[in-house]
Formats: structure tokens, C-alpha cells, sequence
């Protein structure tokens, strides 16, 4: 392996299904990533005109560059969403197709990491992605479906065939799923095969886990899982003496904050959408990310458990304030 660039890595924020939406984007911005990723967007409900869908298309002011991550099973359905997305360009950077990921219902549909064992499919589908965007169009994917089946040179050769400018790889097996350890020298095996762009994904929470996966020669890093209860790991990955908010309720205030600004830019962009209340909205996006900047502290669990039976925005508040008086 080569040995760590001397230089502040390129971090880039990995797609996460139901998290990476914009408020989350722009507390990981603010927190020092590069660059970051869209949830994934359904290519075959662009198709069928799932309102709903295009709300994972909007970004908020603040966001750094973003790049719109779409999944489907045939290259008709990416050369549609590749099509609408050239309509609202100007809020990305560039396009890019899973074959990655490994949840059943995805690989079922054809979609995400079902990919990783079919190139020919992922070559047509990236040519006609770039056939419909002016965008640069990319792909991420995996090591292949199993340690007995490697598949990600093929992979790698079919997006460069197809005209895509990087590959981002989470260095893991599909039957790994988000576990177990990553194979950092399939990686760099990769890099020294390829010309495409690569970033590596996969596992890296502290700063020893970058420097193992830049050793690897990659363009930039994807950071993930260990972002979710911490949007500021980007700036001390870097090493960058950037201040959070002082506390964890001010944490989660700030991303509140964001939730409700984001809310009211979907209504006002989206007049014939349902976008539910303040109370419904703040309460789901609650769950699945406030609560986190809590764990580990004391009281945590109790405000966890309080917080699951809280349906309103000023129960969600008054439940900050109870646990900021309590530390």
C-alpha cells in the first residue's frame, strides 16, 4: 500500500437511506465534509410520478456540493431519472447509481447491490445515464456479493466504459451487509488497476481509520455511520480545530432547527404534495436522528424512551430542556 498523502483528505458524506436528507447535509457541512450524497432516489418512482420522491431531490441553502444518488433495475428507468434530474442540474454536482446496497427489498427489485454481480447491466444502465445529463455521472458499489466472488474489476471497467468519472467502493461483501472487517488491499488493487476516480468507503470512525484507507492510494473517503450521532467527525478527522455547539441539546436544536426550515421549503415547493405538520414532520425526523447526540451521555436512555412517546414539536422541546437542566 502507499503511504497517506500529506495533504487534508477530501471527506465526503455516504449515502444513507431515510438519514442523509438536507437538514442532516448541512449539519455534516458545517461539520467539515467536502461533499455529500442524497438519500437514494428511486428511479422507477420518478417514472411512475411518486410526488413524494422528488422531495429527496431538494436541498436546502447552506448545503456544499451534492450529488444526487439514484437506484433502479433497468437503464429506461436511469435514463428517466437522469433526465429529470438535468432539469433541476443546477442543485448537483453530479449523478450516481447504486449497486451497492444490500437491504433484501432493494436486491429484490433488481436494484442496489443485485448490480454487483451483473457489469453488463450497470455499463447500459451508466451509458444511459450519461446519455440523458450533462452531469458527471459515477457509481457506488461493493467488492462483489461474497468473499468467493470478486467482481468490482469488472464493475470498475464497465463504469469507465460507460463514461462515469469515479467510482466510490465500500471495500466490503454484500453478505457482509455493515459489518466485519473492510479488505483494504482489494482497494488498493483497485486504485492501481483503474483510472477512474476511486473513494473508499467503509468503517472509518477515528483518525487511524482514515489514514488505513488513504494508505490504500484512494481520491477521497466516505464517511458514513460514524457521522449520524456526530456531524463534526469530518472536521476532526481533518484535524480541523472547528467548535461544535458547546452541548448535545445544542446540537440537536441546531438540527431541529434545520428539520423545520426544511419542512417549509417542501411546502412552498410542493403546494400539491401532502408534507405533514410541524408536529408529525419533527416528530419522525426526531427518531431517527435526534435522539443520537444523547447516547452514551447519563440520562440518555431515559430521554430516549421519553422522547419515543412524544408526538409534538413542543414536547420535543420541553424534552430538551428536562435533560439540558438534568447535566
Amino acid at each position: 500500500m502507499q503511504k497517506p498523502a500529506d495533504r487534508s483528505p477530501r471527506l465526503v458524506l455516504a449515502p444513507l437511506a431515510e438519514f442523509t436528507d438536507a437538514p442532516f447535509r448541512r449539519m455534516c457541512i458545517e461539520g467539515g465534509a467536502d461533499c455529500a450524497y442524497t438519500e437514494m432516489v428511486s428511479a422507477a418512482a420518478l417514472l411512475h410520478g411518486h410526488g413524494p420522491t422528488r422531495h429527496l431531490m431538494e436541498r436546502m441553502e447552506g448545503e456544499g456540493p451534492l450529488v444526487c444518488q439514484i437506484f433502479g433495475s433497468t437503464e429506461e428507468e436511469a435514463a428517466f431519472a437522469a433526465r429529470e434530474i438535468e432539469k433541476v442540474k443546477d442543485r448537483f454536482c453530479g449523478i450516481d447509481l447504486n449497486a451497492g446496497c444490500p437491504m433484501p427489498r432493494i436486491i429484490k427489485s433488481g436494484a442496489g447491490a443485485s448490480l454487483v454481480t451483473d457489469p453488463a447491466r450497470v455499463f447500459r444502465m451508466l451509458s444511459a445515464m450519461r446519455e440523458n445529463t450533462s452531469l458527471p455521472v459515477s457509481l457506488k458499489t461493493r467488492l462483489g456479493p461474497h468473499r468467493g466472488v470478486k467482481t468490482i474489476f469488472e464493475l470498475a471497467s464497465a463504469a469507465e466504459s460507460a463514461g462515469a468519472v469515479s467510482i466510490a467502493v465500500h471495500a466490503r461483501y454484500t453478505s457482509q451487509m455493515h459489518g466485519g472487517p473492510v479488505d483494504l488491499e482489494t482497494l488498493a488493487e483497485l486504485k492501481s488497476r483503474t483510472g477512474l476516480e476511486v473513494l473508499g468507503n467503509g468503517s472509518v470512525r477515528t483518525s487511524g481509520d482514515l489514514d488505513a484507507m488513504l494508505a490504500t492510494g484512494v481520491d477521497g473517503v466516505m464517511v458514513g455511520r460514524a457521522a449520524l450521532s456526530d456531524p463534526f467527525v469530518f472536521s476532526r478527522l481533518k484535524g480541523i480545530a472547528q467548535t461544535p455547539p458547546a452541548d448535545p441539546v445544542s446540537m440537536a436544536e441546531r438540527h431541529l432547527g434545520y428539520i423545520l426550515r426544511f419542512r417549509r421549503l417542501l411546502e412552498e415547493k410542493h403546494p400539491a404534495d401532502h408534507v405533514p405538520g410541524e408536529d408529525a414532520f419533527a416528530s419522525v425526523k426526531m427518531h431517527l436522528h435526534l435522539f443520537r447526540y444523547f447516547n452514551g451521555l447519563p440520562g440518555a436512555a431515559k430521554l430516549r424512551a421519553g422522547l419515543s412517546s412524544i408526538r409534538t414539536l413542543d414536547g420535543i422541546r420541553q424534552a430538551f430542556i428536562a435533560f439540558a437542566s438534568a447535566i
